[in-house]
């Protein structure tokens, strides 16, 4: 999947954050809403525009984000 077929960033469009061509729909909301248990059903249920294909989109970008990333460790916490 290629997923710059449906993502693209634009600094005039919702002030930079990813979005699903076409849209205002950020990526990161596709994300948040499988995070929380959502469906992939229920995803295009809210949002009608967006396709199974969007939703593969958003996981292919997000991996290939934490990909790109340099980490730096969590401090241990207690």
């Amino acid at each position: 999947m290629n997923w710059k077929e449906y993502i693209s960033v634009n600094p005039k469009i919702c002030h930079g954050q990813p979005c699903f061509k076409g849209t205002r729909i950020m990526v990161y909301l596709v994300l948040e809403m499988l995070e929380a248990g959502e469906t992939p059903q229920d995803i295009l249920n809210a949002y009608p525009q967006l396709t199974k294909e969007h939703i593969q989109a958003a996981l292919h970008y997000a991996a290939e984000v934490i990909k790109r990333c340099e980490y730096i460790p969590f401090a241990e916490i207690g």
